[in-house]
């Protein structure tokens, strides 16, 4: 699929924007966040992230931060990197409109929070996923994390449950 060239990635300090972005984009991805409680802590934690959020220009938006809409700005993408070290952050959470998939959104985004955490002095990026080979949506997923130059770093068969082994992909920066 092609690129999509209105998409402009911004970072978002405002805390009530970060929430409303994330509420947006998760509820729309069941198929990754289904567990109410667990996307209702990416909500809750995101207030202090580094956050990047993926917008395209929506005539129609009034600026309710509700339905992914900021500034006449649409929401399609977000992710936050969280401190897990000294010298590494993490990609705490991801999430990408379903129509947005395989159109350089993701990447975007990435390439983003890439840049700025080398530009923050951190050394290492990571990311937790489930296990290639356990479910198709996530099977997207690492291979997203392969394409952008994650490297397998180990898998915790038990970390959250036997049903979801815990990947960690690894980068340097």
């Amino acid at each position: 699929m092609s690129e999509r060239k209105d998409i402009q990635i911004k970072q978002v300090i405002e805390v009530s924007e970060k929430k409303a972005i994330t509420r947006y984009i998760l509820e729309a991805l069941p198929e990754w966040f289904e567990v109410e409680s667990s996307r209702e802590e990416y909500i809750r934690c995101c207030d202090d992230k580094m956050f990047f959020a993926a917008f395209t220009e929506d005539e129609a938006s009034d600026g309710n931060a509700s339905d992914g809409n900021v500034s006449g700005d649409k929401a399609v993408g977000f992710l936050y990197l969280k401190e897990t070290g000294k010298d590494t952050l993490e990609i705490a959470v991801m999430g990408v409109l379903k129509e947005c998939h395989k159109h350089g959104v993701g990447r975007k985004l990435f390439e983003k929070a890439k840049e700025t955490a080398a530009k923050e002095g951190y050394s290492f990026l990571q990311v937790k996923t489930v296990k290639m080979g356990m479910y198709e949506d996530y099977d997207q997923t690492n291979k997203f994390y392969q394409a952008v130059g994650f490297k397998e770093l180990e898998v915790f068969p038990t970390l959250w449950d036997e049903a979801n082994p815990c990947q960690i992909y690894v980068m340097a920066l």
